[in-house]
């Protein structure tokens, strides 16, 4: 049983200084946990390891490799002989290992621990792989965590996940101030104009161009319009391509006559700068190009911040948006896009209700209660030794009948 006093959780997941959003959640998460326990939390992280090797802190007690199978039963021994109490493991599918990220189930099926699994992405229509990969991950899992209610019906339907099993606990999002912009912007030297931000890890799937295309007529409207892009490329982005992609971005830009309207802050900010950038922000724009995205932390961070946005139609912005928290546009579409920002620009009403909406929706995903949702689930008493629950799901006939489903757990 857990015990009643200090909890020991291993966490399994990307962590600082690794740049990646997992790594910046698991930190916030750890954070507010430890604050809603009152110290009764004690964790330990078993960090994924990219092709780059990391210097990690004291926090951090074991590493794994990502394409070495043994690592992750080597982190199965070293959690099965610590003093945890339970794991809780933060899965995107690209962290992980084998076809899927499915080198997991070996770590997985080893554990003699609770296991709570958050799930970053779900996909509705996976391949063999996926779909196997993601069945095993719920299949070893005591208890898994989604962040959308759509989520729930994907894990039930698709990959067969008892509801009994899942959970819905929302991505956390800072409890910040609603503050005017011109404060921030102030601050940041953008005094007087009128600012747009997208922010996270830049890749091809984040839409970018959608936006730059929309801009001149957005400047034809307002031409103090300034539109930041903030952050870094992604790092697989950066080794399987470099900065191409944002220097067609760039060259873009020069081709619409817009360099005096567009910034690109490629950084991966603090927070306290993100937190700057987000408050300077009269819209927030998330381009995004297909709708198979779950989770979107900085479409959250925006929300709960009490941002007007203005988003493609993912399956994160449908729900985090809904209810006229936001403006929903077609994919690809910038003539859409342009006409909705504007429209928000140039109608002061709009824009703050919109805000208010998304402000006072975001409280209840500030990082205080999320972190108390997790502290209540990881305190909950489970058998030291869980029962597995088989999928409900007949996978042969799912897959179809000349499918012939690859052995994963080889030797090391």
């Amino acid at each position: 049983m857990l015990r009643e006093t200090a909890k020991g959780v291993a966490f399994v997941s990307s962590y600082a200084p690794r740049k990646c959003g997992i790594a910046t959640f698991t930190s916030d998460l750890i954070a507010n946990i430890k604050l809603a326990s009152g110290g009764k939390f004690d964790p330990v992280i078993v960090a994924m390891d990219g092709e780059d090797e990391l210097e990690y802190d004291e926090s951090v007690g074991l590493t794994i490799h990502r394409n070495v199978k043994y690592d992750y039963i080597r982190a199965a021994d070293y959690i099965n002989f610590s003093d945890v109490d339970a794991v809780s493991v933060q899965h995107e599918f690209g962290l992980f290992g084998g076809d899927g990220g499915e080198y997991l189930s070996l770590l997985l099926e080893r554990l003699n621990k609770p296991v709570i699994t958050t799930l970053h992405t779900v996909i509705e229509k996976p391949s063999v792989e996926y779909f196997y990969s993601l069945v095993d991950v719920c299949e070893a899992s005591d208890k898994v965590i989604v962040m959308n209610r759509r989520g729930i019906k994907m894990l039930q339907n698709t990959y067969g996940v008892p509801e009994s099993k899942i959970e819905l606990i929302p991505h956390g999002i800072p409890d910040l101030p609603f503050a005017d912009s011109n404060h921030y912007k102030s601050k940041l030297g953008m005094a007087g104009r009128k600012t747009i931000l997208t922010f996270g890890l830049l890749g091809r799937n984040k839409g970018i161009e959608v936006m730059l295309r929309a801009l001149p007529a957005i400047v034809k409207a307002d031409p103090s319009v300034l539109y930041i892009v903030l952050g870094a490329t992604h790092p697989d982005v950066l080794r399987c391509e470099g900065q191409s992609y944002k220097l067609e971005l760039e060259k873009m830009v020069a081709d619409l006559a817009l360099q005096r309207n567009v910034i690109f802050d490629n950084r991966f900010v603090s927070d306290e700068e993100l937190f700057q950038y987000l408050g300077s922000a009269d819209i927030y724009v998330t381009p995004y190009l297909h709708k198979e995205q779950l989770t979107s932390g900085t479409l959250a961070f925006a929300v709960g911040t009490g941002r007007a946005v203005v988003s493609t139609p993912y399956w994160a912005a449908q729900e985090l948006l809904a209810q006229g928290r936001g403006k929903l546009v077609r994919f690809g579409d910038s003539e859409h896009l342009a006409r909705s920002v504007v429209e928000i620009l140039s109608n002061n009403a709009t824009s703050s209700r919109m805000k208010k909406r998304a402000y006072e929706y975001g409280r209840s995903m500030i990082w205080p209660k999320v972190g108390q949702t997790y502290w209540k689930l990881l305190g909950e008493q489970v058998p030291a030794m869980p029962i597995r629950l088989r999928s409900s799901v007949d996978l042969q006939s799912w897959m179809g009948p000349a499918y012939d489903r690859k052995q994963i757990y080889q030797s090391a």
